[in-house]
C-alpha cells in the first residue's frame, strides 16, 4: 500500500505554550495532518479558570481557524464543581487534567490527594466532561520515573470503580501494565498513546536529550505491548501526540542545567504513526486510531464541537514515497524546536 486517504486526523493531547512559542507551533498541527487539536492546560500560570481558558481559546482560534480547539482546565483547588458547570456551559472546554505534583513540565501545583476531588469528579459525572490522567505517582524510596506508571493504576482502577459513569483518559501510556489495566476497566476508560512511544525504549533517551519525556520510554517489550495495542482495533486506544516543544537550550540543559521533559511530534504526528503502522503491517488500522477512536469516545460529533462533513472536508493523503524528511529544527533563534527524528524519513501527509 503506497498511498492512503484518511479524513483529517485528531489529536487529543497536544502541547501549544503561549507567547512566541504558541506562534511557532500552532501552525504545525495542521501540518502533522489533524484538524482537531485536545489543548493541555499547564501553561505558567496554569489555564484553573473558565476565563483563561476562553481566552486562550481565542488565541489559538487566531492563529489557525482551521482547527477545532478543545480546551482544559488545569485540576486544582481552584476547580470546584460550580467552575465544572460554568466550564462544560461554554461549549469549549472538554475536560480536566490531573498532574502529580512536580513529575513534569509546569506541575508544582498538582495533585497529592485524589480524594479531596471528590465532589469536582461527581460535577465532571454530572456534566459529562473528561478526566484526563497523567498517570504517575510521585517519586519516593520505591518508585522511581521506571516505575512511576505501573504504581499509580490501583488509583486509576479506584477512581473508576468510585466513579463509574466519569469518562477518564489514562495519558499517554508507556507500560505492557497500563494497557491492561485500561482495557480492564469499563468503556468509559480509555487511553491515548502518543507517536513517539511507538518507537522509543530507555536506550533512546538515555543519551538522547530530545527522545527525553514523562513518562519516560520503558522496555522493548512495553513498546511491544504498545504497538500491539495501537494497532489492535480496539476503541479504548487513540492518538494523544503529547507533543511538548521547548526550545533546544532547554532539551540540552544549558538553560539550567537541566533537561526539559517533552518530545516535539506536532509537525509529524499522522507521519510518525503512519510509518510506525506500516512496519507493523497494520496500516488498516490507522484510521480508526488517528481519526475514529478518540473522536467517538470524546463525542465530538454529538456535543458539536465538529459536524461529520468537518472531519471529512479536509481529507488527508499520506504517501510512502516520496515521503517527508524530518527537518533539523522549527522555528529560529533562542526559540528553535528540535522535532522527533530528525533528519529521517517518514511517510508523507498532504491534504486534498
Amino acid at each position: 500500500m503506497a498511498s492512503i486517504t484518511l479524513p483529517a486526523a485528531a489529536d487529543f493531547h497536544v502541547h501549544l505554550r503561549d507567547g512566541s512559542m504558541m506562534e511557532t507551533v500552532v501552525p504545525t498541527v495542521r501540518q502533522g495532518g489533524a484538524s482537531l487539536a485536545y489543548v493541555m492546560p499547564n501553561l505558567v500560570p496554569a489555564i484553573t479558570t473558565v476565563e483563561q481558558a476562553l481566552e486562550y481559546h481565542s488565541k489559538l482560534q487566531a492563529l489557525d481557524p482551521s482547527v477545532a480547539f478543545l480546551m482544559t482546565l488545569y485540576l486544582s483547588p481552584e476547580i470546584t464543581p460550580d467552575v465544572i458547570r460554568a466550564a462544560a456551559a461554554t461549549g469549549k472546554i472538554a475536560g480536566v487534567k490531573s498532574y502529580p505534583k512536580g513529575l513534569t513540565t509546569n506541575s508544582e501545583g498538582g495533585v497529592v490527594d485524589y480524594a479531596a476531588f471528590y465532589p469536582v469528579f461527581a460535577a465532571m459525572e454530572e456534566c459529562d466532561m473528561v478526566l484526563n490522567i497523567h498517570g504517575e505517582s510521585p517519586s519516593s524510596e520505591t518508585t522511581t520515573i521506571l516505575n512511576a506508571e505501573e504504581t499509580f493504576l490501583p488509583t486509576l482502577k479506584a477512581l473508576h470503580e468510585r466513579f463509574p459513569n466519569l469518562r477518564i483518559v489514562l495519558e499517554h501510556c508507556t507500560t505492557a501494565a497500563a494497557v491492561e489495566a485500561v482495557k480492564a476497566c469499563g468503556a468509559n476508560v480509555a487511553a491515548t498513546i502518543t507517536a513517539h512511544h511507538l518507537y522509543l525504549t530507555i536506550d533512546q533517551w538515555a543519551d538522547n536529550p530530545h527522545c527525553f519525556c514523562k513518562p519516560v520510554a520503558k522496555l522493548p517489550s512495553d513498546r511491544a505491548a504498545l504497538l500491539e495495542a495501537a494497532t489492535s482495533g480496539n476503541p479504548k486506544f487513540f492518538l494523544g501526540t503529547d507533543s511538548a516543544p521547548h526550545p533546544r537550550s532547554a532539551k540540552v540543559g544549558t538553560a539550567n542545567g537541566k533537561t526539559a521533559a517533552g518530545v516535539f511530534t506536532q509537525p509529524y504526528a499522522v507521519q510518525y504513526v503512519a510509518s510506525a503502522f506500516d512496519r507493523m503491517g497494520k496500516l488498516d488500522k490507522l484510521r480508526a486510531f488517528v481519526c475514529d477512536f478518540g473522536r467517538d469516545f470524546y463525542k465530538t460529533v454529538e456535543k458539536g464541537w465538529e459536524t461529520a462533513e468537518d472531519i471529512t472536508k479536509d481529507a488527508i493523503v499520506l504517501e510512502k514515497e516520496p515521503g517527508q524528511v524530518v527537518v533539523a529544527e522549527i522555528g529560529q533563534g533562542e526559540g528553535a524546536v528540535v522535532p522527533f527524528l530528525a533528519g529521517e524519513k517518514l511517510w508523507g501527509v498532504r491534504w486534498l
